[in-house]
């Protein structure tokens, strides 16, 4: 498992409350979709990252992170495992604190060289199952 209890509690509840959701678009079928609603009810910002850049429950969205005008806390990645290590890179050229890869997502080399730059991160895992069992 890539991302202990510790760091999971650590991003969900100290790591900030904008979360750069990629891959998110208007697709209600895409797991993106369902997740960002759930983010939000916990009271997180989702900020969409979708080459389309479309507003998505009420966020505008941008064509990539390094267009999001703002800092962001939390890096969501909702892409194909193959294209998630670059997503990594530019979540810690961005600045953000953490970066969460999704259920399926996973790149070990994005790991580590995500925890070595300091970014906490998680793999294969799901904010939205997460987030319910923190009590």
């Amino acid at each position: 498992m890539y991302g202990d209890r510790d760091t999971v509690r650590r991003i969900l509840t100290e790591s900030g409350d904008t979360w750069a959701v990629v891959g998110l678009s208007n697709n209600e079928s895409r797991a993106a979709y369902g997740v960002a609603r759930v983010l939000q009810r916990f009271g997180k910002r989702v900020v969409p990252v979708h080459p389309k850049a479309e507003t998505v429950h009420g966020e505008p969205g941008y064509a990539s992170l390094a267009d999001v005008p703002f800092d962001v806390d939390v890096v969501d990645v909702f892409v194909n495992a193959e294209h998630a290590g670059a997503i990594a890179d530019e979540a810690v050229a961005k600045g953000a604190q953490a970066v969460w890869f999704q259920l399926g997502v996973v790149d070990e080399a994005a790991y580590e060289r995500t925890r070595a730059a300091g970014l906490d991160m998680v793999m294969d895992r799901c904010p939205a199952i997460e987030l319910p069992r923190l009590g």
